[in-house]
């Protein structure tokens, strides 16, 4: 079964064709960083003007990339949301025209659902279930209990900043540019990651929820109390060793909690078969380090096989469309009606 699918919930503009859920016949991305760098992050109209002009260019491409034309593309899968609304309208409104058009079934995917199945993309083994998957992004952290597909408990998720907007803010005080997470991980390897005490929030006893604003917070008053005491006046003229070395402590301090939390989640559920990492902070190898070096023997652990699969893109609502479409495939029909949603709950078929 080929699934065209796209994905337009932030500042990618992403089309992909993807068979039986892991076989990535083309997955298209057409990004964005380099135009919202000059602010320093995500402006929504912006975005959502780049979606406009990109959608169709993109879509062109993959279905060439996959050397497949519409008569072989069995259904039609979106990104209903989280996201910027205005961004979404976009993808969903394009799907929603080629479905009726083309008369193919639509499956609508939640976005944090979708990096979810990242890690069923090019794999050639079997996950055994259950799993637990830590998702982490720019918007969002959860941790995820899958018992089964698209059987759903959320263990835990962020109670204010998820840990990508924290690298997002922190590498903005640092004046390091954007995205944050990749000229972090950058700044880290030449920085001392126990130079700076930095607060690592755990909440209550047993909780799995997460915290960053005040790890955010801790950044920008040691940034401050350094400027003031070296009468420096803007992020430029930090200097390097110090924002380095407040990079990595930050650095450390997130992937040390977001270790530790996933473990802790295991502890509680021991007959759990597998690890999984996902979303766009996946892709940081420290983060994959800690995990691994506290992973017990008999648990596998796996995160997306390639980094253009940790970040948003449209391979992984593919994969995660066909096992919902395997659940209920008579569900799935035409329609023209798919809007956008904000809602973050990640339900359970």
């Amino acid at each position: 079964m080929k699934i065209l699918s796209i994905e337009t919930s932030c500042d990618e503009t992403s089309v992909a064709i993807v068979e039986n859920g892991h076989k990535v016949l083309a997955n298209v991305i057409a990004s964005q960083i380099d135009l919202h760098a000059k602010t320093g992050g995500v402006v929504p109209e912006v975005a959502a003007r780049e979606h406009v002009l990109k959608i169709i260019p993109v879509l062109d491409e993959c279905l060439a990339v996959a050397g497949l034309g519409w008569n072989k593309i069995d259904a039609l899968a979106i990104t209903k949301g989280p996201g910027l609304v205005s961004s979404l309208i976009i993808g969903t409104e394009t799907a929603n025209v080629i479905s009726y058009v083309k008369n193919i079934p639509m499956i609508p995917v939640q976005h944090i659902v979708g990096h979810i199945y990242s890690n069923w993309l090019e794999i050639e083994d079997k996950i055994k279930f259950p799993v637990i998957i830590l998702t982490v992004s720019g918007g969002h952290n959860e941790l995820v209990l899958m018992r089964d597909h698209h059987k759903f408990e959320i263990l835990g998720e962020t109670r204010d900043d998820a840990a990508g907007e924290a690298f997002d803010k922190v590498a903005r005080i640092l004046g390091l540019g954007y995205p944050g997470g990749p000229v972090i991980s950058k700044a880290a390897v030449n920085g001392d990651n126990k130079a700076f005490d930095l607060p690592r929030s755990y909440l209550e006893k047993d909780s799995l929820d997460f915290s960053f604003s005040g790890l955010k917070t801790a950044v920008l008053n040691e940034a401050k109390t350094y400027a003031k005491n070296h009468s420096v006046f803007s992020e430029a003229e930090l200097p390097d060793e110090f924002k380095n070395n407040l990079a990595a402590s930050f650095q450390e301090a997130v992937v040390k909690v977001l270790a530790d939390k996933l473990i802790q989640a295991y502890e509680k559920y021991p007959e759990v078969k597998e690890l999984h990492l996902s979303g766009g902070v996946s892709a940081n190898t420290r983060l994959r380090e800690v995990i691994e070096s506290k992973l017990p023997k008999n648990v596998k652990f796996r995160h997306p096989k390639s980094l253009i699969l940790c970040t948003d893109n449209a391979a992984m609502i593919a994969a995660a469309a066909y096992y919902l479409y395997k659940l209920s495939p008579k569900k799935f029909k035409p329609c023209t009606n798919i809007t956008p949603s904000t809602s973050f709950e990640i339900e359970s078929q």
